[in-house]
């Protein structure tokens, strides 16, 4: 997120104590994520958790049915509970969006549908650029949105998945476009963790004469004729990052002959 200097766009506190930045005057809003006649308080708190992690706190309830606040919402988010306090309920789809100038369906049903159809990644391009905010539509749980709930529409959302197989649930859906928005958006990322450089040849020289004298006292190295190759096998496994499988076998027996079970018949 850009700096805000603007005392108006200070932080705002919820009452979960978690404060979010306000937009810059002037700055396209964040889409509000519209859930359409959601069945499950869980599957509502699932979708904020989804939200939350990328940066979106405008949720938007259609006639949730069993009605809002909803008990089993909380749990379900995982600490997302600022969206959960934030969230808005209507009675129609167009009184959830009518503030925004660009609605988006998500859906996978596009018989007969003459509207563009584009996936997240595209839409969030969109998004970013369209003035006048975003609404994106999330249809319910069992059936999806129907076509009249399209209808409202200007895009359509499709996820490209298995065609054989596609059963997203409707925090997986979300989650998908919520990420693609943000990033588009300076979130926090992990921080870097400093690597320490590789070690001098001289110090991993050092650690292989001494792992070979160990293997000689250990009695490892036999047949006498093999003693070039398996010392060969032994350097390459401890100067490259990946191991094939005989290289495996070979740091077994050398565990083992350190361990005192290797045997020569």
């Amino acid at each position: 997120m850009s700096d805000v200097t603007d005392p108006s766009s200070a932080p705002e506190p919820t009452a979960s104590g978690i404060a979010l930045p306000a937009a810059p005057v002037g700055a396209v809003p964040p889409p509000a994520i519209v859930l359409v006649r959601p069945q499950l308080g869980e599957n509502i708190g699932k979708a904020a958790r989804a939200m939350l992690n990328f940066g979106l706190t405008d949720l938007r309830l259609v006639s949730p049915r069993d009605g809002w606040p909803n008990p089993a919402a909380g749990p379900a988010a995982s600490g997302a509970d600022v969206v959960l306090e934030r969230a808005r309920v209507f009675e129609t789809v167009a009184d959830a969006v009518a503030d925004r100038a660009h609605v988006y369906a998500t859906t996978v049903r596009k018989r007969g549908v003459t509207k563009p159809v584009v996936t997240p990644e595209v839409a969030a391009r969109d998004i970013h650029a369209e003035a006048g905010g975003s609404a994106i539509l999330f249809g319910p749980e069992r059936s999806g949105l129907e076509t009249d709930d399209v209808a409202l529409a200007r895009t359509i959302i499709t996820v490209p998945i298995n065609a054989e197989f596609g059963s997203l649930n409707l925090a997986q859906a979300v989650i998908l476009v919520a990420y693609e928005w943000s990033k588009h958006v300076a979130l926090a990322s992990p921080p870097e963790v400093a690597i320490e450089p590789p070690a001098p040849q001289h110090e991993l020289e050092g650690m292989i004469g001494q792992l070979d004298a160990m293997l000689e006292a250990a009695n490892f190295f036999f047949p006498p004729d093999r003693v070039p190759t398996s010392k060969r096998t032994i350097r390459t496994m401890l100067t490259k990052p990946a191991w094939s499988s005989q290289e495996v076998r070979t740091m077994r027996g050398v565990l083992s002959a350190l361990a005192g079970r290797k045997a020569h018949r």
